[in-house]
């Protein structure tokens, strides 16, 4: 897709900013320690790119020269001075080469290692950081911040220092060739920079509500799209395409206000621009015919204006690319200074079996972002290694966080959890998630093979082992219907595969990691009575000499587990066998256990 550049005087985003201060400027420099282990073709590049600039500078020389030949003032033969020309065109084109060459190489790899550094510390924060962060923020910091910083070294650099040294090396010719018409030009400038602050800010914010009516648009578009079901049911197309016409709408009249004002300005900007030019060739014009300057030094005098004039023009830019830079430069930082909960740089420890002895004692807790409303106000319970026990309550109930406790996603409040007998903080979190496998109630496989589903439960294991574990699952049965077997994609989220075959390949992917502990997350609620008895029966499979703890509402497929807990506002409310349970009157399993018959019946 094309990128999208800004057009002239339109503003940069706020939230792409960055402040231009000395703190800004340090956290951007800390990024660019990325490039150290680059510096020899960093160093190669700024070489080629003053050598190339200095070529650049050289051509205004070059055409005063060629004017001197042709006026017979110069030592020079016509030919001679067109050859040396040749010659530094030729210089020219081999500098601009390598140093973007050299600048490709430097920003290419360094930015690769920006975003591999990005990545791998997204993926070792904890839980709590993505839920308060949308998957959208993430991806773009590892692309369009990324980028920015890639242009940034790629081109900005370049271009910045091409124009400070076009500007204080014109500078310097033309005070060379004449103080006076240099001061004469200069005077010409502030003219033009107080309209452009002045015209620019006002279209700036006009360029602002254009682009917040463009989001608001894209914003219905984006809402109706994943909502398309519901458009087509209540047949809403012409509504929403009026909708979406409308502020599209509100968007072209600001962007067309915006358009006049901007032709205005550069139409300004033009005429003073080319005005100025025309008052230095009349100045200059004079000087000439008083005898003060050469004609030759005139002409260069003009070239090296229009080339100081583009720098000039050009530090606007370089000053919002900056900001912008130092902008994606904190939000990378943000990220990077993040704490991880794994070490993605040390080497990973030994796996340590354990039994699968799991004991809660008086564990309290609250979730980081609503530390005000408990979900767990003391909850004990003991399960001893190769049991298992069934969590059933009402949603909120905190089966699901005492789980998520278990794994390590959360820290607890108070209290305490040991597996055989050792605090769960004293475990490596690699090493403790190693011994415990989820079969969830959605199922999220990914984009690939149905082979590289299930073997991401073991990396690298056999084809044979994996074919095992399908096997065990009940899963072989319809993948060997498929012409391609366990090379069969899935398609994004698993959507090639029905409910019941993504919950069988997540099994078989449990069975292949070999679990201690086994956590089952409703995983047959969604499923019709024919899958549920396959998922079921891979579920038996998999659950044999493991600790087993089910989540679930459905209660007939608990009826065989060792021990019940009801949960109810935090606290176990009841416990024991189905058996038990069921039997306690106006209890709250057999309560449940009475519903769901009658629902059934």
């Amino acid at each position: 897709m094309a990128k999208r550049t800004r057009s002239f005087g339109e503003e940069t985003p706020e939230q792409d900013k960055g402040k231009l201060d000395r703190e800004g400027l340090k956290k951007t420099l800390r990024i660019f320690r990325f490039v150290r282990p680059y510096r020899t073709q960093f160093i190669l590049g700024a070489i080629f790119l003053a050598l190339s600039t200095a070529t650049t500078l050289s051509f205004p020389a070059l055409i005063g020269q060629v004017t001197k030949v042709i006026q017979g003032q110069s030592p020079f033969t016509l030919n001679q001075v067109i050859l040396i020309f040749a010659g530094i065109l030729i210089l020219q084109a081999l500098f601009s080469f390598l140093r973007i060459y050299f600048s490709a190489q430097v920003s290419e790899r360094s930015m690769a290692d920006v975003r591999k550094a990005v990545y791998a510390k997204i993926i070792t924060l904890p839980i709590p950081f993505f839920e308060k962060r949308r998957v959208g923020e993430l991806t773009s910091r590892i692309s369009a911040d990324v980028s920015q910083l890639q242009d940034v070294l790629s081109i900005t650099i370049a271009e910045l220092f091409r124009q400070v040294a076009t500007l204080i090396g014109g500078t310097i010719f033309i005070f060379y060739v004449s103080w006076k018409l240099t001061l004469f030009m200069l005077a010409t400038f502030p003219v033009i920079i107080v309209a452009a602050m002045f015209f620019g800010r006002f279209i700036r914010k006009l360029s602002k509500r254009a682009q917040d009516l463009l989001a608001a648009a894209s914003v219905i578009v984006e809402e109706t799209l994943q909502s398309i079901n519901v458009v087509k049911a209540f047949t809403n197309e012409r509504i929403e395409i009026n909708r979406y016409g409308s502020a599209l709408g509100l968007m072209v009249d600001t962007a067309l206000k915006t358009a006049t004002y901007r032709g205005i300005f550069v139409s300004f900007i033009i005429s003073t621009m080319f005005g100025g030019i025309m008052a230095i060739v009349w100045y200059g014009g004079i000087l000439v015919q008083s005898g003060e300057i050469p004609f030759a030094d005139l002409l260069s005098f003009i070239f090296y204006t229009a080339f100081i004039g583009g720098s000039v023009a050009g530090m606007g830019d370089m000053y919002a690319q900056i900001q912008k830079t130092i902008g994606a430069s904190e939000r990378i930082l943000e990220i990077l200074d993040e704490s991880s909960e794994v070490n993605a740089d040390e080497q990973t420890p030994l796996f340590v079996p354990v039994q699968g002895h799991v004991w809660f004692q008086n564990v309290q807790f609250s979730y980081p972002s609503r530390p005000d409303m408990p979900v767990l106000r003391g909850i004990s319970l003991d399960v001893a290694a190769g049991r298992k026990i069934a969590l059933v309550g009402q949603s909120g109930a905190g089966k699901s966080t005492i789980v998520q406790l278990l794994m390590r996603y959360y820290e607890r409040g108070s209290g305490q959890i040991t597996v055989d007998g050792r605090d769960l903080t004293s475990f490596n979190v690699t090493e403790l998630r190693k011994n415990i496998a989820v079969v969830p109630q959605e199922v999220m496989l990914f984009g690939g093979t149905i082979f590289e589903n299930i073997q991401y439960g073991k990396p690298g294991a056999t084809e044979a082992e994996v074919r095992e574990a399908a096997r065990k699952a009940n899963a072989l049965q319809f993948i060997d219907t498929f012409p391609d077997g366990l090379q069969t994609i899935v398609g994004e989220r698993g959507v090639k595969l029905s409910g019941g075959q993504r919950q069988r390949i997540a099994i078989a992917r449990a069975i292949l990691k070999d679990p201690a502990i086994l956590i089952l997350d409703e995983a047959t609620s969604s499923l019709d009575a024919e899958s549920e008895r396959l998922v079921q029966d891979a579920l038996d499979e998999l659950m044999q000499n493991r600790t087993t703890i089910i989540i679930a509402h459905r209660l007939a497929t608990i009826r065989k587990v060792d021990q019940i807990y009801v949960l109810r506002d935090g606290l176990i409310a009841e416990q024991g066998t189905h058996d038990e349970l069921a039997l306690y009157e106006d209890g709250i399993y057999a309560n449940l256990v009475k519903l769901q018959f009658e629902t059934i019946e």
